[in-house]
Parts: structure tokens; C-alpha cells; sequence
């Protein structure tokens, strides 16, 4: 397990010298910021996704900033950060939009939802102005995304925490089985070379 999650994680070389996380300093050299265990791992999902929801833009300082402050591995946070990237903005912002209109009871007509999604469909990662005019529209956007964040950061949480803990067991259940069967095996070893012995 931690293996998989260390191949697909930034390097702790390349998380210090990366030029917006630069400014923290000696405190990148925190040891928990860099420990593989269950509780460190799912809360750094749990910060990278809940900023990846509710911030389009420095999603990786803030993940960063948390993670220092409640323990958690730092570059699982901002990989999980990715899960608002230039392929998923458009359909996250467009959902927030809906759900938070619902939320408040605000009818959306469908010229409005049109409106919304030509303005979303000119959005880019590199691009943060069109997310102001985004968020400019007003409440229901921020409250979509605030719901995303909440939920998806509890239910990363959650998926992370149960999916180790089954990975463990089943390990430790297939480690057990292994044992079992060179018991058996050297057992029946045994067994089958008394007659030679015998003889």
C-alpha cells in the first residue's frame, strides 16, 4: 500500500522546491508531513479534496498549510487536490451551480443554466479570472462548492480509512494462508519420506 501511494505521489525533494510551497520553509522538514500510515494518508485526501472542491486556484498552499496543522501526509494532499483539474471544472462548477440554487430554492431557468455553462466553458487552469466571474454570480455557486468540499472530503476520509484497513486485512488473511500451506507442505514432506527413511 504504501508503496503504490509513494509511486504516485510528488517526492519530498520536489514538494520543497516547488515555488508556491517554498515560502514554509524548515517547516516542510516536519517528519509527519512525509510518514505512509492510515490515519496521516486519509486525512491528506481528506484536505485535498476538500480544497480541490472549494478553491479553483491555490488549492495546493492551503492543502499545505493543513496538512502542517492537523498531521497529515503532505503529498497526498495536494495530489488529491486534482480531483478540480482543467477536465473537471466545467462539470463541478455547473453541478455547484445547480445543487446551491436547489439548496436556496432559487429557480434556475434554462437561459440562465446556458448562460452559466458558456461562461464556465471558457474557463482554464490558467485562467483564474473567468473563476472570479464564476464565483461573482453569487451564492449558489459558493454554496455548491462548500457542499462538495464538506462532503467529498468526508467521504474521502472515509473510503480511505475502510479501504486501507480491508487492504490489511486481506493481506495479513493471504500472509496467513501462505503460512498455512508450507505447514502443510513440509507436513506432507515429512510424511512422504518415512517409507524411504524405512526402507
Amino acid at each position: 500500500m504504501k508503496q503504490f501511494i509513494k509511486r504516485w505521489t510528488p517526492s519530498a525533494d520536489s514538494v520543497r522546491s516547488n515555488r508556491s510551497l517554498r515560502w514554509l520553509g524548515p517547516l516542510l522538514n516536519r517528519p509527519w508531513l512525509w510518514q505512509f500510515n492510515r490515519r496521516s494518508v486519509s486525512l491528506g485526501v481528506a484536505i485535498g479534496v476538500f480544497f480541490g472542491f472549494l478553491f479553483p486556484v491555490l488549492q495546493a498552499i492551503f492543502s499545505a498549510v493543513f496538512a502542517l496543522m492537523f498531521r497529515a501526509n503532505l503529498p497526498v494532499a495536494i495530489v488529491s487536490t486534482l480531483v478540480s483539474n482543467p477536465f473537471t471544472y466545467a462539470p463541478i462548477a455547473i453541478l455547484a451551480y445547480e445543487l446551491g440554487s436547489a439548496v436556496l430554492g432559487e429557480s434556475t431557468s434554462a437561459e440562465d443554466l446556458t448562460m452559466f455553462e458558456d461562461t464556465v466553458a471558457e474557463m482554464s487552469a490558467s485562467n483564474p479570472s473567468t473563476w472570479d466571474q464564476i464565483l461573482s454570480i453569487g451564492k449558489p455557486v459558493f454554496l455548491g462548492l462548500a457542499i462538495f468540499a464538506v462532503v467529498g472530503s468526508i467521504s474521502a476520509f472515509a473510503v480511505t480509512n475502510l479501504g486501507w484497513r480491508l487492504l490489511v486485512a486481506s493481506q495479513r488473511a493471504r500472509r496467513r494462508r501462505q503460512r498455512r500451506l508450507a505447514t502443510e507442505r513440509a507436513i506432507e514432506g515429512k510424511d512422504g519420506s518415512k517409507p524411504d527413511n524405512c526402507s
